[in-house]
């Protein structure tokens, strides 16, 4: 990468993603309710590493005014998290007055430490009673998410400014529904497919409640809302037969288009529609759904990066369990791999979405909402004097994305800032705390102790300077 390529304009923010359910901890106070990680952890814990569950957390719910002063000495300047649907409403679809307190006091502590916060409002945390009600194939779901919404956008419309309906609305479908790998372990792709469809929905409906209560003055006037997804740019083989590339139009119309169609034009790719009609596979269409996504137009968007996806043509067209299949995975001879995470490290990605961005949705501004390397006992490379070097990763792995950002910009991409997903270690589904993502150290065996890791000073530097060269 050129020396043009490292700096970033002096208006490009930086800040910490993370969630409500990965950090708060306290799984039971302020009459929170039970949702579906709670119930995953005590139905196995085994399938949890280390038999760390979701009471777990990294003990931001205590420790929020102590965390925000370190992000805010590390240079950094906002802040994503998610309210928890199960902490904000009672089993009525209530306002939960004691889990509202809860919030309010946590969004002063960040701006008393000049941290801004970003609020998404799911992040896979289901409240288990709605679950078992058939979740986002049940519209009364859909509504009660409406509900939820609508509701804290009342509560906090006058002290938050940017909002967010969900975090990776493909992945839920994906990983309880299609693929297994989470409670109840599925694998059906039309059911996939209709929870995908609601989820849309919900999006929808939240989008239009936030326009109604901003024109009322409940949302403050210089509000946004948006939506996060983990887009992730397809590739397939260098000399491509039309198979290959039908794989990839419909791995990109499943897991990207779908929703970028959804936050730019208020429908769905109808081509994609198309091909699942042919294979079988239809929606729970109503009358009157036309008209909820054309709701769903955003004012900006979260682009979630960590891999790539390398597709060819299938070599079968049903899966073991009768599902049909569009794509399989392609191994790229060239690929650099986490081999802690089982993840291609590729971050011109980052730059083929932004061009994607620029040519076809060329009215959206966006920003890069998680990117970050995970990495299996971190511990390992810890110095004599108790602090882990993790400079010869961390670093450059940072580093690689943001000058690709940096090149995106100078040819006209618009986007505004970068979240480095797990500034602070934290809590990780049912991989728990296997891989550390932080620049600062969560000591589980203290207490949750924090500690700066080695390329925080680095972070420093780049949040501070837009410079990307050496601290």
């Amino acid at each position: 990468m050129s020396s043009a390529n490292l700096t970033l304009p002096n208006d490009f923010f930086f800040g910490a993603a993370m969630s409500g359910p990965q950090t708060e901890g306290m799984y039971k106070a302020h009459g929170k309710l039970e949702n579906l990680w709670d119930t995953w952890s005590d139905l196995d814990i085994r399938a949890f590493y280390n038999r760390v569950g979701s009471y777990a957390g990294n003990d931001m719910g205590a420790r929020y005014a102590e965390d925000f002063a370190l992000l805010r000495d590390l240079g950094l300047s906002s802040f994503r998290t998610s309210i928890q649907w199960s902490r904000l409403l009672d089993v009525d679809g209530k306002l939960n007055v004691e889990g509202a307190a809860f919030y309010h006091d946590y969004f002063a502590a960040a701006r008393e430490a000049g941290i801004e916060v970003f609020v998404n409002l799911y992040h896979f945390d289901m409240p288990v009673y709605l679950f078992r009600r058939g979740g986002w194939e049940n519209r009364e779901v859909v509504e009660a998410y409406a509900n939820y919404a609508r509701t804290a956008f009342a509560e906090f419309g006058q002290e938050i400014e940017h909002w967010f309906t969900f975090n990776e609305p493909i992945v839920e479908p994906e990983q309880r529904y299609e693929h297994g790998n989470w409670y109840p372990f599925l694998h059906d792709f039309a059911q996939a497919r209709r929870v995908q469809y609601g989820i849309s929905l919900a999006h929808s409906l939240a989008v239009g409640a936030f326009r109604e209560l901003q024109a009322k003055g409940v949302v403050r006037a210089d509000a946004q809302i948006g939506l996060i997804n983990c887009f992730t740019p397809p590739y397939t083989r260098e000399d491509p037969t039309p198979a290959d590339l039908e794989a990839v139009r419909m791995t990109d119309g499943l897991g990207n288009r779908w929703w970028l169609d959804l936050v730019t034009k208020g429908r769905l790719p109808q081509d994609v529609l198309d091909t699942m009609a042919e294979r079988g596979v239809t929606l729970p269409v109503r009358a009157g759904d036309e008209a909820i996504l054309a709701q769903g137009k955003v004012d900006w968007l979260g682009f979630n990066y960590y891999q790539p996806a390398r597709v060819q043509a299938p070599s079968h067209d049903v899966d073991e369990w009768g599902n049909p299949v569009f794509s399989e995975r392609y191994v790229w001879p060239d690929a650099v791999m986490n081999k802690s995470r089982g993840w291609e490290i590729y971050p011109k990605g980052i730059y083929d979405f932004a061009m994607t961005m620029t040519r076809d949705y060329s009215d959206l501004d966006w920003f890069v909402s998680e990117n970050g390397i995970g990495i299996m006992e971190d511990k390992a490379v810890r110095t004599e004097d108790g602090r882990i070097d993790d400079t010869a990763y961390r670093i450059p792995f940072v580093r690689d994305h943001l000058q690709w950002i940096a090149k995106a910009i100078d040819e006209g991409a618009r986007c505004r800032g970068y979240h480095y997903w797990g500034v602070i270690d934290c809590w990780s589904w049912n991989n728990a705390y296997k891989n550390r993502y932080g620049f600062i150290e969560v000591d589980l065996s203290h207490n949750y102790e924090r500690r700066l890791k080695a390329s925080a000073e680095w972070l420093r530097h780049v949040a501070t300077t837009h410079c990307l060269d050496e601290a």
